[in-house]
């Protein structure tokens, strides 16, 4: 039985907005173990992802299948390491094709991993790996996970340092640090940016990140991604293919212990954030809104956060961040992600051992 419950028609506002829509939220599901990504089938139900490595299925109707999805890959479970993302292709209606992100591997070598899959309404077909970050990097933290879609049908996969392999970031004879770009079947299109650069990767897209865990393409194929900084020095970014996004040679962040990683915040050669969040927030998911039952918040970006405990809007103008709004504090919940619904609500994700579906409607 589909279980919703009203948590609360609160709103939220900062500074730059006068007033901001109503809204309600209710329980889509719940008793989830830390759920990391959720996408949505043509039938109305959802996939959810859960950190553990399961992989969940809220029917049509609303009820949560109480057996996982079968055919799964095995992911290497640990702190941060898991079962990430899923992503439906862009032709999914008529081909099934889906995308899994994950760690793989063991702690002492391990990586994240791309998994294609086609799903037949109940279980993974032919789950098989296509794609798998190199080097090999000890430790549970930093692997990204995000995919999104170009227009031209090949797949972007955001990466993380590994933490403490962040100068690895700018070494582009490898993965870490870095967001790929790839074809469907996990091989590097002939025109990326580093292809005819020698000892560098192929499938390398961008280099300098810290650990992306946000990204999506509008409708005119920008790419908009955030990364976790150090302590403070989250950064949204607008990613540009064969650019430098500085880490960790300029950051507005310093590390965990208060010491300086750089004295710079800015160098030729290497790109500037569209803004930072100095305290950090923990960007985590992130959506563009292209519903109609929010109109105020059309095209706008929505940043799902766990250390802040909110999903925080932000209006674009052009290229340049105009204003934010901090929305769902008032649940008191850590965020891993958000996402905009075929039916124009929003949907979130508690990151949680008992973590829950939300989904965000108009008040009235």
């Amino acid at each position: 039985m589909k279980r919703r419950t009203l948590i609360g028609a609160a709103l939220a506002l900062s500074t730059g907005f006068a007033s901001a829509a109503d809204y309600r939220i209710e329980t889509v599901a719940d008793g989830l173990a830390n759920p990391w990504s959720l996408a949505f089938l043509p039938d109305g139900g959802m996939l959810v992802t859960e950190r553990a490595g399961r992989l969940r299925l809220i029917d049509a109707d609303g009820a949560l299948r109480a057996e996982p999805v079968a055919g799964v890959p095995e992911a290497f479970v640990n702190s941060q390491a898991g079962l990430m993302e899923v992503a439906l292709a862009p032709d999914f209606a008529e081909s099934g094709e889906l995308f899994l992100s994950y760690s793989c591997g063991t702690l002492e070598a391990n990586h994240t991993c791309l998994a294609a899959a086609t799903f037949n309404g109940t279980a993974l077909e032919n789950a098989h790996e296509i794609f798998r970050v190199q080097p090999a990097k000890r430790g549970s933290a930093h692997y990204g996970g995000r995919i999104a879609f170009l227009p031209d049908n090949t797949l972007l996969l955001t990466l993380g340092d590994g933490f403490d392999y962040r100068e690895q970031a700018q070494n582009t004879g490898n993965h870490l640090g870095s967001i790929v770009r790839l074809n469907r079947d996990g091989s590097a299109p002939a025109d990326n940016p580093f292809v005819a650069q020698q000892g560098a990767l192929p499938e390398l897209y961008s280099i300098g990140h810290r650990n992306v865990q946000g990204i999506v393409v509008d409708g005119e194929g920008r790419v908009f991604s955030h990364e976790h900084g150090p302590r403070g020095g989250d950064e949204l970014n607008l990613i540009q293919a064969g650019h430098n996004y500085g880490w960790p040679k300029i950051t507005y962040g310093v590390d965990y212990n208060g010491a300086q990683i750089s004295p710079y915040t800015e160098l030729p050669g290497l790109e500037q954030p569209l803004t930072y969040w100095v305290p950090s927030i923990a960007p985590s998911g992130m959506a563009l809104y292209q519903g109609d039952l929010f109109p105020e918040w059309q095209g706008n970006l929505l940043i799902s956060a766990l250390a802040g405990k909110e999903v925080r809007r932000v209006v674009l103008d052009g290229e340049k961040v105009s204003t934010q709004e901090s929305l769902f504090t008032e649940l008191g919940q850590r965020f891993r992600d958000v996402r905009s619904g075929p039916d124009g609500a929003v949907y979130l994700l508690t990151d949680s051992p008992a973590g829950k579906v939300l989904r965000v409607l108009p008040a009235n």
